[in-house]
């Protein structure tokens, strides 16, 4: 495992107003909740692809809700099915509080476990207990968060898992299962960012997913219901909210934390490029800052290259600032890990320039406090 410093951690704390937390937890949980309804997912299945309408029976492990503090409270930026960090997020703690344990702590062990068990438990129809598990991503040694994978693995491996990392063209997909080098694996912690499985090499499992012969966590359904970015789209909307049978207070909250989003082909091209500057141009189909576009930056050639029917406008939401000893600013995104609707922790990235980044010196994961 990489050491500490090698890691991209910040010391500059970032600042959470409790009322502020309270707000983002209260959307998590609504939009989980929502996600559950059968109003809301027949509202949505018309926009998936068929992998993801096919229900596993679980949920996923580690989700991450993105937000930007304002002066007028939190505002979701985007919901992650692979969301990482989290490990390198309490990492942060520990640096900047000594009396805090780089290991993690019982009650974050404890919430961790119980996510990996109840999602086995809900997949397995058997009375076996989980004992393999696999780390997945492409080409995972060369990821930015190899590190906390590898940390992954091993606290896995504390709790009584055999559990290794490895890319999915080293699985063996047959009609008996999953395996690496032999070894069935029962649960799948994916890390991929093919969220539809649409690759060559994830045709196996693919196959495998569809025939409930491996547990795969986070899978297609979740990102479906809940991190596609054209979901953002309905949150925001208050006509397509009021079918929904929401009550009038939830629907509130969706459309207060929710900046206004739209699909590019649904907007009249040259009145989008007139409101640019307060807008930010995003992939609906990737992952992180890759393909974003902040409106006053964008040029015209680039705006005209835009897939429309790819592309999500959203209002943009300034971060909020922290500052060191020195001066120096470094812009704020915060996340919350999640399991269903129970928060994991919290976390934030302290970064410069125009997307969120892990190179910015000085920044990176910091440790969060509560005021």
């Amino acid at each position: 495992m990489a050491k500490l410093k090698e890691l991209p951690i910040s010391r500059l704390p970032a600042l959470l107003p409790r009322p502020a937390l309270g707000q983002m937890l209260r959307l998590v949980r609504l939009l989980y909740r929502l996600s559950q309804s059968q109003e809301y997912r027949q509202a949505v299945y018309p926009q998936l692809p068929e992998i993801a309408r096919f229900d596993p029976g679980h949920a996923a492990l580690m989700m991450g809700y993105d937000f930007h503090l304002t002066d007028a409270g939190p505002r979701l930026i985007e919901v992650n099915t692979n969301a990482g960090g989290g490990y390198i997020a309490w990492l942060s703690e520990a640096q900047s509080h000594p009396d805090f344990p780089v290991r993690l702590s019982r009650r974050l062990q404890k919430r961790l476990l119980a996510s990996f068990q109840q999602e086995w438990g809900e997949f397995s129809t058997r009375s076996e207990p989980l004992q393999s598990v696999l780390i997945m991503d492409d080409d995972p040694e060369e990821q930015p968060l190899y590190p906390e994978m590898h940390a992954c693995r091993d606290w896995l491996r504390e709790q009584g898992f055999q559990t290794d990392i490895a890319p999915p063209e080293q699985l063996e997909c047959t009609a008996d299962g999953v395996f690496l080098e032999g070894r069935k694996i029962q649960l799948i912690y994916n890390r991929h960012c093919d969220f539809f499985l649409e690759e060559p090499q994830l045709a196996g499992l693919r196959d495998a997913y569809l025939k409930r012969r491996v547990c795969l966590s986070p899978n297609p359904y979740a990102y479906g219901l809940l991190a596609d970015k054209r979901r953002m789209i309905l949150w925001s909307d208050e006509q397509s909210l009021a079918g929904l049978g929401l009550a009038a207070a939830d629907r509130r909250l969706l459309l207060e934390l929710v900046p206004p989003s739209r699909l590019l082909s649904l907007c009249d091209p040259e009145e989008i490029w007139q409101e640019r500057k307060r807008l930010v141009f995003k992939p609906v189909t990737r992952f992180g800052s890759r393909g974003v576009f902040m409106g006053k930056s964008i040029s015209r050639k680039r705006f005209a290259e835009l897939e429309p029917a790819e592309t999500l406008v959203q209002e943009l939401v300034v971060p909020s600032v922290e500052k060191d000893a020195a001066g120096e600013a470094f812009k704020v995104d915060l996340r919350l890990f999640v399991y269903r609707d129970r928060l994991l922790g919290v976390g934030a990235r302290l970064y410069q320039g125009q997307v969120t980044n892990l190179r910015t010196e000085g920044g990176g994961f910091a440790p969060v406090r509560l005021v």
